[in-house]
């Protein structure tokens, strides 16, 4: 009886020795799939950080070439600035010379106004010729306007 009890425990260490075996196998197929699985979510994990860093380069590259064109856009509008202000200037400076110029037409044609009598003298009395437009005199005391329309070229 000894020797069936021996053989009992003999095939029941194979057995358990054989799904030791197949634990392990099953096991190690367990880890490889695992490490599988964690590979390929490593390699997915670096392409999304990949295509990530690829649309941030494409967008910084965007953001500079907008900046370029709106620091060009900055340069002509200040220099259309400067170029109009310079004419401003000009402009100024021909408005004081213009009135200047008026208000000493204006100064003179008080001065010679029929009514002042500057044209009255005894060796040239005020007459009024029938043949000469009487209309004149009334211009005489309009004053000269001048317009910038006469300025340009």
């Amino acid at each position: 009886m000894a020797s069936s009890s021996g053989n009992s425990s003999g095939s029941t260490q194979l057995q358990n020795s054989g799904s030791e075996e197949d634990l392990q196998h099953v096991m190690d197929q367990r880890k490889r799939k695992r490490m599988q699985s964690n590979r390929e979510s490593a390699r997915r994990s670096r392409m999304r950080k990949q295509k990530h860093l690829d649309d941030l380069m494409a967008q910084v590259a965007q953001f500079r070439k907008e900046n370029n064109e709106i620091l060009s856009s900055i340069n002509i509008t200040n220099q259309r600035y400067l170029t109009v202000e310079a004419d401003n200037s000009i402009l100024r400076a021909q408005v004081m010379e213009l009135s200047q110029r008026y208000q000493s037409l204006n100064e003179i044609l008080n001065y010679m106004n029929p009514s002042n009598g500057f044209f009255e003298t005894e060796d040239f009395p005020m007459t009024v010729d029938p043949f000469m437009n009487t209309m004149n005199y009334l211009c005489l005391n309009q004053p000269i306007m001048a317009s910038a329309d006469m300025f340009l070229c």
